[in-house]
Order: C-alpha cells, then structure tokens, then sequence
C-alpha cells in the first residue's frame, strides 16, 4: 500500500487533486474529518475540540488503512490539525505530533497558495495570501524537519494539476 498526502494551506486544492488523482490512478481517498465535524456541530472549533478532530481524523485513516487499498490519498493528514491549533490557539496537544511520527508517509504533495484564488466556502478562514504563504512555509519546514519526502506543486489549476499527476507517476515508476 502507497500512502499518498495533500498537504498545505487551505483553499490551495487538496480537495479537487485527491480526486483527480483517485479518477487517474484509482485508490482511496480519505476526506478532511474537520469539515465534518463543523457541519456535525454547526459552529466554529474550539481549542478543547483538537483531541477530537484528530482522532476522527486518525480514525477515518485507520479504516481505510485496514482495507489496505493499493493507493491511500489523504486529503490531509495531522500536520494540518497541529498546525492549525497552533495558529488559531496558540497551542497544540503533545500527543498529536507524536501520532502523526508514528506513522508512514510515502510522499505529501505540498500545495503553494500562490497562483489560485482564495474561495470562501464558509469554513475557511484566511482570505489573506500571506496568511496562506506563511501556512505553506511552516508545512513545508515541518516536513523537512522531520526529513518527510514532498513535492511542492505550484501554479495554477492545470498546472498544479500536470505536476500531482506527473509526480505520482513517476513515484510509482520509481517504487517498481
């Protein structure tokens, strides 16, 4: 099993390229736990909902993990929910980054924010772009400070698009 992670601010794609590239290459995609668990609870998180959100996360990963499917895609993963409880809390439960360490990621496609528009979809809540830009740099240090592979996709839609294509052939032609 290829387990496979979008990564990066929001509203940047992950989403939309989960699916692209499930219809290209087939495999299961996990969705991101924290939007249903606002539309389950009809408000904004808080910082006592962390612990929550992140086990729902890390269980919907472990279902699909156990039906062992030839390609994971993880429409997300931890980082973002450490990542985000740091920012809007300024704090974030030790055991999260511990869970997400414990576990393995074969590649992250890590997408820039510049070169698409913000859209509001009524859960997102950085319109800025260097709010975005500033998302993105602390993911891709995260990453490689814990030496995770990525690819970092920029660009507009098609493009953006061509490179996660592109990168996950060329991921499993290198895996043969």
């Amino acid at each position: 099993m290829k387990v496979l992670v979008l990564t990066g601010p929001e509203s940047s794609g992950k989403s939309w390229l989960a699916n692209e590239i499930q219809a290209t290459f087939g495999g299961q995609v996990v969705g991101e736990y924290v939007r249903y668990f606002i539309e389950r609870e009809g408000r904004d998180t808080c910082y006592a909902d962390i612990p929550a959100i992140a086990q729902g996360q890390l269980a919907w990963e472990d279902a699909a993990r156990a039906e062992r499917p030839a390609l994971l895609i993880l429409d997300t993963h931890l980082l973002s929910n450490l990542l985000w409880s740091r920012e809007l809390f300024g704090d974030c439960p030790d055991w999260l980054e511990q869970e997400l360490l414990a576990r393995h990621y074969d590649l992250h496609l890590l997408l820039d924010p510049t070169g698409v528009p913000w859209v509001d979809d009524g859960q997102r809540c950085q319109p800025q772009l260097q709010q975005r830009v500033q998302f993105h740099r602390d993911c891709c240090e995260w990453l490689e400070r814990h030496q995770q592979p990525y690819r970092n996709l920029t660009g507009d839609w098609q493009q953006r698009r061509q490179q996660a294509l592109e990168s996950v052939a060329a991921w499993f032609q290198l895996s043969q």
